[in-house]
């Protein structure tokens, strides 16, 4: 029994012709003694629009598969390179692409009666660019019996359009700076005195009130508070009379001085 061809006639019909055709065909299989394939025949899932009309791309537009098919290499082969140039070019290429075909798929479904929303078409880019990231995928989905359309996978398509959106490294223009060219900076000199509002209005030259010297910084406030006591030594008791004072021997005293 030729499985593969059963499978072809199957997700060439549309959704809702699908699961009646799929046990008919199930049935005869079992009758003809294959069990094997009955049983493989059964477990087929109804494809869903955007799955179906990708079926009908695949089956219908051979080049246009292997267009994507190729594309899909070339773009894989940028990536694990990293060749930001490279990704570039395939970049609008893919974009192009992926539009075409969802275009294509669409045209198809709605010459047998079934016009593709905007949710369809969405679903049909994100399985050819899939089917651009991923191998297998693309094999499955050159098959034509997807019953699903495919999620894209997490990292590559940012990956991709990180490396294609990024501008090429340009030499820098102009003199190199004096950090690149291993100088010092220059430490700022005194600040410039600001212009007031007299000199601005009496159209002083900028260069003259430049030449205004600074205000010198303001003197910092005297305390009135009295200068701490300097005296050590334990301190005199409350109430204790103070000690008469010993007069300073003859040859201390100072002229003049009682």
């Amino acid at each position: 029994m030729d499985l593969h061809g059963v499978l072809d006639e199957l997700y060439e019909l549309a959704p809702q012709d699908f699961t009646e055709a799929r046990n008919a065909a199930a049935a005869a299989a079992r009758e003809a003694g294959h069990r094997d394939a009955a049983d493989r025949i059964r477990t087929l899932r109804r494809p869903t629009l955007s799955a179906w009309a990708g079926n009908l791309l695949v089956r219908h537009d051979a080049e246009a598969v292997q267009a994507v098919l190729h594309l899909g290499e070339a773009l894989r082969e940028a990536h694990r390179t990293l060749d930001a140039v490279r990704l570039r070019e395939l970049g609008s290429r893919r974009h192009q692409v992926v539009a075409a075909l969802a275009r294509r798929a669409a045209d198809l479904a709605a010459e047998r009666g079934h016009p593709l929303g905007d949710a369809a078409l969405h679903e049909i880019e994100a399985t050819v660019h899939v089917v651009l990231a991923d191998p297998e995928a693309a094999r499955e989905w050159a098959d034509g019996h997807m019953a699903r359309p495919l999620t894209e996978p997490v990292g590559f398509t940012a990956a991709t359009v990180d490396l294609a959106a990024a501008p090429a490294r340009r030499p820098p223009s102009g003199p190199p700076r004096a950090e690149d060219a291993g100088f010092r900076a220059r430490r700022p000199g005194p600040a410039e005195p600001r212009e007031t509002a007299a000199e601005r209005a009496a159209g002083r030259p900028r260069a003259e009130r430049r030449r205004r010297p600074c205000a010198p910084p303001a003197a910092a406030p005297v305390s009135s508070r009295p200068p701490p006591s300097r005296r050590s030594g334990p301190r005199r008791p409350s109430g204790t009379p103070r000690p008469a004072r010993t007069p300073w021997p003859i040859s201390w005293r100072v002229p003049g001085r009682p």
